[in-house]
């Protein structure tokens, strides 16, 4: 599922890999619960920081 994705992905695509709305990604970023960085007005986060907060969240590691 995930290999679709470049290993840096947008805002959109972390909406569509965790079915969430804007302002629920937007959120998750600011308060630091998915690692990403930003390049100016861009977002970034990287692929496996997704991976890892869905483990979290799963408490499957």
């Amino acid at each position: 599922m995930y290999n679709d994705y470049q290993e840096l992905i947008t805002v959109k695509e972390l909406q569509k890999m965790l079915g969430i709305g804007k302002n629920t990604a937007y959120s998750l970023l600011k308060q630091n619960k998915i690692k990403c960085f930003r390049i100016g007005k861009l977002w970034k986060i990287p692929k496996g920081a997704v991976q890892e907060y869905i483990l979290t969240k799963s408490h499957l590691n």
